[in-house]
């Protein structure tokens, strides 16, 4: 009987041990399968066993951001990179004419052009409505280009062409650096912030078409006739009464043209003329006193007196007012560079300066006000002065005349009167109007005053001399509307430091603005002269007789006009 192998059987002589399609082949192929389906699902196998256990937990504790928050946190971060790449890069250097200007894109409400004038103020157009607005700060005039101006007259012809081809040129360069400006700051702030490329140049391009909508909206708004109703501010406050309103200016270009050339010119030769004074080496034995007046708000005056202080080495500067135009608040920075003129400041009030401008005058360092015949002791010398009783900015204010200068001259004559008597005797008297000081005559050598805007030197009844000085301002805004402009003028006193008496002065004039040397000449007082006897009751000094340094200097003469007129006393001792 056969036996029957087992399956699996793998003996010798089994009949189906070797063939594969015997009962036990698809089984074991089958087994096989089965086990590589598994080996090739063991990666998928862990891929959701790590998915299990990492994805899902942090999925539900990541709160994802609503689109609108995203979108933004999206502009706010465009638009702050926006601005600090304007406020870092934004800006470009422009020349337009004779002057050189830094051109600005800054955000805005509403829009327009603002021009700073430095430190006159400022002037606002409505030129157009577009979140964005125009700096233009006008940072200095340019010498080469102003004095080939003044050097070529005919060129003014083509001023205004120039001036438009500048400004176009000037804001296309603008409008390149501040898209440049735009995306690199929002591109860069955005990468700081969310640290992905695909979202900082999201905020780069958005940037881009910001400014360039802004851009759109402003060339779509822009408004040509902006320029007709200005806005000014600061110093500027008081430009449409001087030189007329904006109106007149566009609808008369031609005649303000031929203004302006005459300004430009002027101005330009005045910083020449000031610039090439000459110096002088001062006697030690002095006391050097800078007279100004009637500087009416003109900028260059500090210029001038800037450079007095130090060619001469002025110990005072005296003031007799009329600093201001109008007297108001708006011009009170104008005074701000009395602090940085190098020596002590006294100052009386005049008929353009206000209360206002006298109480804000107060606060400024190295500045001393003298009113209602107040007297200090500044820089060797005992002086009193009176602020004028008349306020007259205009000719709305009708004039009180004479007899409120001689009320306040009285004032000043009893402080005279009461500081002799305290054995602390005045050396000068100050007031802004003459007619004030005649009180003053036989209680002080020497007294100061302007007013009228030109210089005339005079020995009063009793010995009291009295010097008006000219306008230091060359009568400041408006000396441009006549035909020959008022001169720039200023004198420099020398009076002996121990009798404080007048030895010499010097007078110094800017030949009416259009001159390009200064005149600077020497004068004596008649009892100093060399061999001048004293007169009757005059007690000289032991140094009455000026120094061999009392001579004109090199660039200086001295005219016939030094000699006093006849109907002039030679001064002396006052009486008690």
């Amino acid at each position: 009987m056969a036996r029957v192998a087992p399956p699996g059987d793998s003996s010798p002589g089994s009949s189906g041990s070797t063939d594969p399609a015997g009962p036990a082949g698809p089984a074991a192929f089958r087994l096989l399968r089965a086990a590589l389906a598994r080996v090739r699902g063991v990666p998928a196998a862990v891929l959701r066993d790590y998915r299990s256990h990492h994805t899902a937990p942090t999925s539900t504790l990541t709160h994802t951001p609503h689109p609108y928050a995203r979108a933004l946190g999206l502009l706010a971060v465009t638009l702050l990179g926006a601005w600090l790449g304007l406020l870092i890069v934004g800006s470009i250097h422009a020349p337009v004419g004779p002057v050189d200007t830094n051109m600005t894109l800054r955000p805005s409400l509403s829009g327009g052009t603002k021009i700073n004038v430095s430190p006159l103020g400022a002037l606002e157009l409505r030129s157009h409505h577009a979140p964005i607005r125009l700096d233009v700060d006008v940072d200095r005039l340019d010498p080469v280009r102003a004095q080939a101006l003044v050097d070529h007259p005919e060129r003014f012809a083509g001023l205004q062409e120039q001036v438009t081809r500048d400004v176009v040129r000037g804001t296309g360069t603008l409008a390149f650096r501040s898209c440049v400006a735009v995306v690199s700051g929002a591109t860069a702030l955005g990468l700081a912030v969310y640290r992905r490329p695909r979202r900082a140049l999201a905020a780069g391009g958005l940037a881009l078409v910001l400014l360039a909508s802004s851009g759109a909206a402003a060339y779509a708004t822009w408004n040509p006739k902006s320029v007709l109703e200005p806005k000014f501010s600061g110093l500027l406050s008081s430009a449409p009464s001087v030189v007329g309103n904006a109106r007149n200016i566009v609808s008369e270009f031609d005649v303000y043209q031929r203004e302006l050339a005459r300004l430009v010119t002027n101005v330009t030769k005045l910083y020449e003329a000031t610039s090439t004074l000459p110096a002088y080496a001062p006697d030690p034995t002095t006391i050097r006193v800078l007279h100004v007046s009637d500087i009416h708000l003109n900028p260059a005056a500090w210029q001038i007196v800037k450079s007095l202080v130090t060619q001469y080495k002025i110990d005072v500067i005296i003031d007799t007012g009329d600093t201001m135009d109008h007297g108001s608040a708006a011009e009170n920075a104008f005074l701000d560079p009395v602090a940085t003129l190098g020596a002590p400041y006294v100052w009386v009030r005049g008929n353009h300066d206000s209360a206002t401008t006298q109480k804000y005058l107060a606060t400024r360092k190295h500045a001393t006000v003298l009113d209602d015949g107040r007297a200090v002791s500044v820089g060797g010398l005992r002086i009193a002065g009176v602020g004028d009783p008349q306020f007259t900015p205009d000719r709305s204010v009708v004039a009180e005349g004479d007899f409120s200068e001689r009320t306040a001259g009285g004032k000043l004559a009893d402080s005279l009167r009461t500081q002799r008597l305290a054995g602390t005797p005045v050396d000068i008297a100050l007031a802004h109007n003459p007619v004030a000081l005649s009180e003053a005559d036989g209680l002080v050598p020497l007294a100061l005053a302007g007013h009228i805007h030109h210089r005339e030197n005079s020995v009063l009844p009793r010995g009291t001399r009295l010097m008006i000085e000219g306008s230091t301002g060359g009568g400041g805004l408006r000396a441009v509307q006549g035909k020959k402009p008022a001169p720039v003028q200023a004198s420099v006193l020398y009076l002996d430091r121990e009798t404080r008496r007048l030895q010499a002065w010097d007078e110094i004039t800017l030949g009416g603005l259009g001159l390009s040397k200064a005149e600077v000449s020497r004068h004596l007082p008649k009892e100093n002269r060399p061999g001048a006897t004293p007169s009757p009751g005059t007690t000289p000094s032991p140094r009455a007789t000026p120094s061999p340094r009392a001579t004109p200097s090199p660039g200086g003469t001295q005219p016939s006009g030094a000699t006093p007129s006849p109907r002039t006393s030679s001064p002396r001792t006052p009486s008690p």
